[in-house]
């Protein structure tokens, strides 16, 4: 089996309750339309405060999935 080759993209999932339930968006998102996804790296987390209030959490991912032959 030869070593696998990645391609890497990069995707913003948002969220208003969690920075976890944002990144979990972001992949099920990616993996509708990206084949193979095999790991992920958040590389900024962010948000928008409203009235005072975090009013939705973003979290950058970089995404990696395996190139098919």
């Amino acid at each position: 089996m030869p070593d696998q080759v990645f391609k890497v993209v990069e995707v913003v999932g948002t969220s208003k309750e969690s920075i976890s339930k944002a990144i979990d968006g972001a992949i099920a998102k990616a993996a509708k339309s990206l084949r193979h996804i095999g790991w992920f790296e958040v590389v900024q987390i962010r948000g928008h405060v409203a009235n005072g209030k975090v009013d939705r959490y973003q979290a950058s991912l970089k995404v990696g999935f395996t190139l098919e032959d």
